[in-house]
């Protein structure tokens, strides 16, 4: 039987999602916490791959079971799992469901702070800038919807089997007193540091150092920029994963704090 893991993770002190060697990955420590309660050797398959860094307020992988323990998995997943990962359910689904391929939608926030604030720093990143132009971010930020092609914002793009991506929204927020950001985007796929190349792009817009129209430009050419700006991964969440058969809210407490403030539209 398969099931699939909802879960959450703080990303503050793993080098991503994935596996890698020499370095601690969210899915090793899940993989080896699943493998001892289980006490068999256990491979997960994530949604996707997050960066170093970043954290998802809502996250899913899938394991095969052939049969389910006569224990309660879910206590004792939380309790030996260290306090960065979290496991909200456990879903039974059709064996030939796959929590990666199988997802439709992924949206990702990322979270800028312009007064310093020793509170935010792990979830939030500090820019000290001023006097951003809101209407040229927002011009820029429309944009992305109606183009496909991302090429030119992602690294490594030859890695991929392609690099089109159905960007539905693009949005930028602030609060009321203009000191906390937000960047909302949805797509049915993203690339290689693909949101932090854009938030470095838009702020560049902002400051005034970029224009939209050069921007645009590498969106209508595919050519990337001469040096990209890449954002800070922390304040970057995966804040929610939409399959055709399973549609649940985030649960992550933290995220939906940060969902409730009052966000304006710029």
């Amino acid at each position: 039987m398969r099931y699939f893991f909802h879960i959450a993770y703080h990303g503050r002190h793993y080098r991503g999602w994935q596996r890698q060697p020499d370095v601690s990955s969210v899915q090793e420590v899940v993989e080896f916490t699943l493998s001892k309660i289980l006490k068999k050797p256990i491979s997960i398959i994530g949604c996707g791959r997050t960066d170093a860094e970043v954290h998802a307020a809502q996250f899913f992988f899938h394991i095969d079971l052939d049969e389910w323990p006569a224990f309660d998995l879910l206590f004792r997943l939380n309790k030996a799992l260290p306090e960065q990962i979290a496991v909200f359910d456990i879903i039974p689904v059709q064996t030939r469901s796959h929590a990666r391929f199988d997802a439709v939608q992924r949206k990702y926030d990322y979270f800028i702070h312009t007064q310093k604030d020793p509170f935010l720093r792990e979830n939030s990143s500090f820019y000290q800038i001023d006097n951003l132009d809101f209407g040229k971010i927002k011009m820029a930020a429309a944009l992305l919807p109606t183009y496909k092609d991302y090429r030119a914002f992602c690294t490594q793009p030859d890695k991929n089997e392609h690099t089109l991506c159905k960007v539905s929204e693009a949005l930028f927020y602030k609060n009321a007193d203009g000191s906390r950001l937000r960047f909302h985007i949805t797509s049915n796929r993203f690339l290689a540091k693909m949101i932090r190349i854009l938030v470095g792009q838009l702020l560049k817009i902002g400051k005034g150092e970029l224009s939209v129209d050069e921007f645009e430009s590498h969106l209508i050419s595919l050519e990337p920029p001469k040096l990209f700006e890449v954002a800070h991964p922390t304040g970057l969440f995966l804040s929610k994963v939409t399959y055709p058969y399973l549609n649940l809210k985030p649960r992550a407490s933290y995220m939906l704090a940060l969902e409730g403030e009052s966000w304006e539209a710029i």
